[in-house]
């Protein structure tokens, strides 16, 4: 079986460089891959293609590389957590291409089954189809939509083993599963490395066959990105 475990997360990042399209996993701010994002901006690379959900907020997640200015174009569903994306988008500073979110999924899950392309009926009719062959089947109009192409996915996950295999846990179960494989390498950080062997076959998420560097993660923050609390009802003993 083959070794995946790599030392740390430099040994991890080792063949980034400027101008690379990464698919980074996560949903809000669950289930992010905090020591690849908190690496990329320590390298200092820049015009970077970054497809996610979302990109965090201002001072976590992606919203660190977009403070550095290090990415030129984010590919996501949603924007509505970060102020500095915002800002960055409406002066042109940053390009934006933005997907329905069960496009993006697809899209990444067609990269990683090895499909060139799909047909979904998400946004026919609308500008997101705006371009781009369309076909009708069954009497329903669909629009073919591409499989993305990334030099690297960054994902996180809770358990892994040296082979790549990997559970998630929770929400963090969201992006990062159908980013496995769907770049040309994927590095994935765990919060436990276990020996191989450890793991129930039957609670694997992702077999090991799409990663190809693992780690060990360290001191996860995992923020709240909105706390909602109740007030006190005195009445209640």
């Amino acid at each position: 079986m083959i070794n995946k475990k790599v030392a740390n997360v430099e040994e991890a990042l080792k063949g980034v460089t400027d101008n690379m399209t990464f698919m980074l996993g996560g949903f809000g701010l669950s289930g992010i891959p905090e020591n690849a994002i908190a690496q990329l901006v320590k390298l200092g690379i820049k015009g970077l293609t970054c497809i996610s959900n979302n990109a965090g907020v201002d001072d976590f997640g992606l919203g660190l590389l977009l403070q550095k200015h290090q990415i030129k174009k984010m590919i996501s569903s949603y924007v509505g957590e970060n102020d500095e994306f915002e800002r960055q988008m409406l002066s042109g500073e940053l390009d934006v291409e933005l997907i329905p979110q069960g496009t993006l999924a697809e899209r990444c899950r067609a990269a990683q089954a090895g499909f060139p392309a799909i047909y979904t009926p998400a946004g026919y009719g609308t500008e997101v189809a705006e371009g781009k062959e369309t076909r009708e089947f069954d009497g329903k109009m669909y629009v073919l939509e591409h499989a993305f192409k990334a030099d690297f996915s960054f994902v996180k996950a809770w358990k892994g083993d040296a082979a790549g295999n990997l559970i998630f846990k929770g929400t963090a179960r969201n992006f990062n599963p159908v980013m496995c494989g769907a770049a040309k390498i994927t590095v994935a950080e765990v919060e436990e490395l276990v020996p191989l062997g450890s793991l129930d076959p039957n609670q694997i998420h992702i077999p090991g066959i799409f990663v190809q560097r693992i780690f060990q993660g360290k001191t996860y923050e995992k923020r709240i990105e909105q706390r909602t609390v109740r007030a006190r009802n005195s009445s209640i003993r």
